[in-house]
């Protein structure tokens, strides 16, 4: 996955191919959260057993949509980048169209705030983009999104510690595309490291078993001081 080269389209029909397979799509579905899992977890995810799990991940490796980590006798896989989740949300948004009203019924938690390949995403995430964006924190440029020194300020006063904020200062973000609001949050560099920061910070929690992120009330406190708004779905 490359931002810079469009596909040609056998390079598209081949990574529908990919994706059109049920036990497929479930491996990488389980794996957009960021988290290397080792083949057995990814078998139990798509329901098939071993032999044709180590079939499907090796279609996977190949096409480029998978990476592995081997440790020891250990082998971990993980989607291949940030761009691989991105388009992995995107792809939901037609049929979210159809179906939002339900999805947002059965998964609060999730369309509130949750990880995209490690960075915030649902409406804290997008809410959180747009007010940094409209404050002008953040500045859009050819080569993604840049924090800028006042938005490091704004963030500090808002309670994050100095250091941490100040090395987002030199990392790179990309505008995602949020499946379930339709609107950009912070992705790229900028946006895990963004998200690390706020969970270090005690601004989020994970929520046992899910991707989706809890913020506490210190947290909600604090992103509002940043102009971030929650009173409305969005």
């Amino acid at each position: 996955m490359n931002d810079s080269v469009s596909p040609s389209r056998y390079q598209l029909a081949e990574i529908g191919a990919l994706l059109a397979e049920p036990a497929r799509a479930a491996m990488l579905l389980a794996l957009i959260d960021g988290t290397a899992r080792p083949a057995g977890e990814l078998a139990r995810a798509a329901g098939v057993g071993a032999a044709t799990t180590s079939a499907h991940l090796r279609r996977l490796l190949e096409g480029g949509l998978l990476a592995v980590h081997a440790q020891g006798r250990h082998r971990y896989y993980r989607l291949a980048s940030d761009d691989v989740s991105a388009m992995l949300e995107a792809l939901a948004i037609p049929r979210m169209r159809q179906v939002l009203p339900v999805a947002a019924g059965i998964d609060g938690p999730l369309r509130l705030a949750r990880t995209c390949y490690r960075h915030l995403a649902g409406r804290l995430g997008v809410s959180l983009c747009d007010a940094l964006l409209a404050r002008g924190y953040l500045h859009t440029v050819s080569d993604g999104l840049h924090l800028l020194p006042d938005g490091a300020d704004a963030l500090i006063a808002a309670g994050l510690d100095t250091m941490p904020v100040h090395d987002l200062l030199k990392l790179r973000g990309r505008g995602c595309l949020d499946w379930s609001e339709r609107r950009l949050h912070i992705g790229g560099p900028l946006g895990v490291s963004l998200t690390d920061t706020l969970l270090n910070a005690g601004w989020l929690r994970h929520r046992a078993g899910s991707r989706a992120l809890q913020p506490s009330s210190d947290g909600l406190r604090r992103f509002a001081a940043l102009g971030v708004r929650l009173d409305n779905d969005g």
